[in-house]
């Protein structure tokens, strides 16, 4: 009898580790390459894995051509000419302080310095140093702090406080130089998260964003991480807060798509629900996020980031078109969720492609069928 009680445990477990292995896989087994049934990313066009740009969602060579330069000459003043030249309350000049903030954060943490070398991101030193009352500088320098803290702390630990508070009072010097400027308010929003404010400081915090901002994608996604049950919050305030945020969007708005990365923040460890991706809660955020980018400016920044969560629900989903859909906007860049909580950011965006594209060939699909 035990057994019997021992081969029924290991049918069942069998069992969990193959729907395990199918949801991580999806519908569609990967093989290896040049094996006859491998479907071929590179017949679309797409970029090889090791070309894949990982430091942004979307293209803006501006960004790129001034942090070459100012990365290759150590000067600041071209990235001070390009934010002030970019428009205070958009998406993209929010994007471009946490790219060139990133860059010194890196730098430094590959050139710490010691004796007689210069630390990494010294450019950035030296731009507050001579140019204290420049706004842009201001805040990059409080998001560079924000950038360190998570990269070099323990969140909770004494240092981890410590810079974190360097970060707030930074924030407030940013804050002060340029009074109808969002961003410093926004670098606030992860310090807030970090320092565990309370909810009617945070609420204080988020009234003065809506003031300037009311709707900035990148400011309502990073609130969105404080009413995370992860954090400060709740599975259901952070689906109300995204409700609440896609319900009020105007017209061309990527609000609408909010529901959808609430619904990613909250995804179980293992589902072990049969369709959860085709399930009612998923399909509408979808939609939802689908009709977003369908109606928003094409040259909205923050359409890539959308784009790219799509890719990763629609793909679980099996809803092979649509992915590739999405892929041929998109490919080439991959530094925005999912694929930035990798360890390896373009291999995990290369899996889904491939994915996308095999679920796409299976059910008829060609090169020649996909419209661009």
């Amino acid at each position: 009898m035990e057994i019997l009680w021992v081969l029924m445990a290991l049918v069942m477990l069998g069992f969990v580790l193959l729907q395990i292995s199918r949801r991580r896989r999806g519908a569609v087994g990967l093989v290896e390459p040049g094996h006859p049934d491998a479907a071929d990313p590179a017949n679309y066009g797409f970029t090889r894995e090791e070309e894949l740009d990982i430091r942004m969602p979307g293209p803006d060579q501006d960004l790129l051509d001034v942090l070459d330069l100012v990365q290759r000459t150590q000067d600041y003043r071209g990235a001070q000419q390009l934010l002030a030249g970019t428009e205070a309350e958009g998406e993209r000049r929010w994007q471009r302080v946490q790219a060139f903030a990133g860059a010194a954060s890196l730098e430094l943490r590959q050139r710490p310095g010691g004796v007689g070398e210069t630390p990494g991101g010294q450019w950035l030193r030296v731009w507050r140093a001579e140019a204290p009352k420049d706004a842009g500088g201001a805040a990059v320098h409080a998001e560079f702090l924000v950038q360190q803290a998570w990269r070099t702390a323990t969140p909770g630990s004494d240092d981890f406080r410590i810079i974190m508070e360097e970060a707030k009072a930074a924030c407030g010097e940013a804050a002060l130089l340029a009074p109808g400027d969002p961003i410093p308010y926004i670098v606030e929003l992860s310090v807030a998260r970090g320092l565990g404010y309370s909810r009617e400081e945070f609420e204080q915090l988020w009234l003065k964003i809506l003031d300037r901002a009311p709707n900035h994608m990148g400011a309502h996604l990073a609130a969105l991480q404080y009413w995370c049950e992860k954090w400060h919050g709740s599975r259901q305030l952070a689906y109300s807060f995204a409700e609440a945020a896609a319900a009020r969007a105007p017209r061309g708005s990527l609000l609408a798509a909010m529901p959808l990365f609430a619904v990613f923040e909250h995804l179980p460890e293992v589902n072990l629900v049969s369709g959860f991706y085709q399930s009612e809660v998923v399909t509408k955020a979808v939609h939802g996020a689908l009709h977003a980018v369908h109606s928003a400016r094409p040259d909205d920044p923050m359409q890539a980031h959308v784009r790219h969560l799509l890719v990763f629900f629609l793909v679980r989903g099996e809803r092979w078109a649509e992915a590739m859909n999405q892929l041929t906007v998109i490919d080439g860049h991959v530094g925005a969720l999912p694929w930035t909580l990798s360890a390896d950011p373009a291999a995990e965006f290369a899996v889904y492609r491939a994915l996308a594209v095999a679920g796409y060939e299976a059910n008829g699909g060609s090169p020649a069928t996909l419209p661009h």
